[in-house]
Parts: C-alpha cells; sequence; structure tokens
C-alpha cells in the first residue's frame, strides 16, 4: 500500500507531531510506502499576517503541489494529519481531484474552536461549538490571544463549513477517543464518518516496578494541564510522598518556583521518550490533574506500558481512558482536595495499588500495542480505498 501523509509541522513538539511520525513509521515498519507533504510552521514568521490569512483558509501553492505529487506518486490514499495553517483544506480538494480517498486525522478541536482547545481563561469553553462562524473566538481572541489571527482560524472554519469540505472531500476522519468522536458530532461531522484509532507506543514498553517511592506528572507545563491543582494538592499532602514533574512549557517558572518552595516536589525538566517511560515504570502512580478535555492523553498509555496506574481528573478522553478501582482512580476535576483523598487511598492499599498495575499493563496490551493500531490503521485505509475502487490489502506492500 503507498500511502501520501500530509502535515503541517509545528515549531513546538507535541502530540500531533508524535502521533503522525509514530503512524509514519508504524506503515513503514509494516511494509508499506509512505510519501510526506510536509510544511513547517516556522514559515509564517516570514510571511506578512495577511498572506498567512489568505493561506489558512485556501493555499494555492499547496493545492497545486499535492495534485503534482499526487500524479508523480500515485498513492492508495492521502492520510491529513494536521493541515493548519500553511497547507489549508486545499489538500482535501487535491486529493479528491486526483481520485484519491482522504483520511483526516482529529489531534485536536480545530474544527469546531479556533484555538483547538476548548479552553479558555482557565475553563472549559464549548461557545463555538456548533456555530456555522464561530465568532466567539474571535471575540475572545482565542487563537494566539489575537484577534486578527483568531479571524483568519474562524473564516477558514465558516468557509469550509459552508462548503460542505468536511462532509464531501473527507471520507473518514480519525478519532483518538470515543469522547472526542461524540464532540466532533455535536460540532456538525457526519457520524458515520468518524472511526476511533488512539494512538500507541512502542518504545520503551517493558512493565516497570513502580518501587521508585514517588508519584508522577508528565506533560506540557501549561494552564490547561490542571498544574495548579496538582501543586495545591502536594501543598496539603506535605512528604507524604514526593512527587516528580517533567515537562517544560510556560508555566516552568512558577513549577520551579514550587520545587524550591514545596518539600518532596522536584521538577526534572523535558525528558525523553525513554527517560520518560522509564521514570513512570517507577512511579507509585501517576498524577493526571488536566482541566480540558483532552482528546487522548498519550502519557496513560506510557503509563499503562509501564504497569503504573493513573490518578485522573475525571474530565473528557481521559476519564474514558482510566477504569477507577482497575487500571488507577479519578478525582473531580479542578477539586485539589479530591486528588488529595485519591492520592492518600491509593498509598494507604499498597495491595489494590499492585492489582491495578497488572491490570495497567494488561489494559496496554489489549488495545495500545504497535501491532493492534496497525490493525485498526488497516481497516481504515481499506475501508475508503473500497469505495475508490482500490483494494491495497490484495497488493503487495
Amino acid at each position: 500500500m503507498r500511502i501520501l501523509a500530509v502535515h503541517d509541522r509545528y515549531v513546538v513538539r507535541g502530540g500531533e507531531e508524535e502521533c503522525y511520525e509514530g503512524d509514519v513509521a508504524l506503515m513503514r515498519s509494516f511494509g508499506h510506502e509512505v510519501i510526506t507533504y510536509e510544511q513547517d510552521n516556522r514559515r509564517v514568521a516570514e510571511l506578512p499576517g495577511w498572506r498567512v490569512g489568505v493561506r489558512t483558509v485556501w493555499s494555492g501553492e499547496d493545492y497545486r503541489a499535492l495534485r503534482r505529487t499526487i500524479r508523480e506518486t500515485r498513492p492508495d490514499v492521502v492520510g491529513i494529519h494536521n493541515f493548519f495553517p500553511l497547507i489549508s483544506p486545499a489538500a482535501c480538494y487535491a486529493a479528491k481531484a486526483e481520485g484519491v480517498p482522504v483520511v483526516q486525522f482529529l489531534h485536536n478541536y480545530r474544527l469546531n474552536c479556533p484555538n483547538g482547545l476548548f479552553f479558555r481563561d482557565g475553563r472549559v469553553c464549548e461557545e463555538c461549538l456548533g456555530r456555522a462562524l464561530p465568532w466567539p473566538g474571535v471575540r475572545y481572541g482565542c487563537y494566539r490571544e489575537s484577534k486578527a489571527a483568531s479571524g483568519a482560524v474562524s473564516v477558514m472554519l465558516g468557509v469550509h463549513r459552508a462548503l460542505g469540505t468536511w462532509a464531501q472531500k473527507v471520507d473518514m476522519f480519525c478519532s483518538l477517543t470515543e469522547f472526542a468522536r461524540r464532540k466532533y458530532i455535536e460540532g456538525g461531522l457526519p457520524a458515520d464518518k468518524i472511526m476511533v484509532k488512539p494512538p500507541y507506543l512502542s518504545a520503551g514498553t517493558r512493565p516497570g516496578d513502580g518501587r521508585g517511592g514517588y508519584a508522577i506528572f508528565v506533560g506540557r507545563l501549561s494552564p490547561e494541564k490542571g498544574l495548579d491543582i496538582l501543586l495545591a494538592a502536594w501543598e496539603q499532602l506535605g512528604q507524604r510522598i514526593p512527587l516528580k514533574i517533567v515537562g517544560a512549557g510556560p508555566l516552568a517558572g512558577q513549577v520551579a518556583e514550587a520545587a524550591r518552595r514545596l518539600p518532596g516536589v522536584e521538577w526534572v525538566g523535558r525528558k525523553t521518550l525513554d527517560e520518560v517511560c522509564e521514570l513512570v515504570g517507577g512511579a507509585a502512580f501517576l498524577v493526571f490533574p488536566s482541566k480540558w478535555y483532552e482528546t487522548f492523553g498519550r502519557v496513560a498509555i506510557e503509563a499503562f506500558a509501564k504497569g503504573t496506574p493513573v490518578i485522573a481528573s475525571r474530565i473528557g478522553a481521559i476519564a474514558e481512558l482510566v477504569e477507577p478501582g482497575h487500571t488507577g482512580l479519578m478525582f473531580r476535576p479542578g477539586d485539589a482536595p479530591d486528588l488529595v483523598a485519591q492520592v492518600e487511598w491509593a498509598l494507604d492499599h499498597p495491595e489494590q495499588l499492585a492489582r491495578m498495575r497488572r491490570a495497567a499493563r494488561a489494559e496496554f496490551e489489549a488495545k495500545y500495542t504497535a501491532e493492534r493500531n496497525y490493525e485498526i490503521l488497516m481497516n481504515i485505509f481499506e475501508r475508503v480505498t473500497r469505495g475508490s475502487g482500490k483494494h491495497p490489502l490484495l497488493r503487495a506492500p
């Protein structure tokens, strides 16, 4: 099978980049040919603002280049991981003009929210959900704290909703969780065109022993991740169990100050995936205090792979991933005392925590291995290529 992977790369790496690179590596590891068509968001700084705004809605440059690439490489399917802001939805039209089915991967909530997060001013916000034109995002300057930039995103969303781009030019959408899928449907995407495919993990997947005697947080140090709740909880917990914080981001200064002030709190900075997996494997449990609708929460897979239970806020997709009392515990989002109560319960019930470790590892093996992910991805590609008259599974890769 030959796949053309389309991606607008971010300057700052994150979950979307990892999903994109993971899917490319996965298909190649199973013998399929993957051609990549990429833009780099760093080009935005080189272009006039008006031109970036126009390209966000429609990039004629990428439309023409993609049609040439498709004619030259003759892919069976085009997989679009990110078209924002440079490539634009013109990618969908280029593929359909050349008669190639399109699979759009949904790594955030961009098609229904200008900032892609459903999060504003420290809380969940759904004001743009389902609107023909997401004008509240412009009013609040939700994208990059800029009304002009938010206006460009909103126009793109409004124009392509009016044109029927998502309904007519995309054969299948891939959501990371069932929760996210429901939100996309609520926002207007056709339910019969959205399938669920979670990320997978292949590195550092040997289970850990959890004997490090510490709890761990892994993630971007940003407001939506619930770091204020995490630090408030550890201020109450005192030195009952040390906390390691792994990551970098805009709240790094606040985390560094808390690490100096609070006994037992340690900020270890950014780590490689292998280093993260090693640290997670040694933790008694991982704390996931997010305050927004995570589309997935890849760190939960990393925890399950190491057999580490997850104590998570009951919100968004993460509430779907963690089974309380089986693979972890849940607390009310934004409620530091409830997080404290769950941590204390875990520390007071070591036998139950040990059973959760075994259950977490079993959950990983059942749902999040490369082999299982490949089966899901091939099922999606087979469904869209069947309608186009192609039968890639019958072809030698």
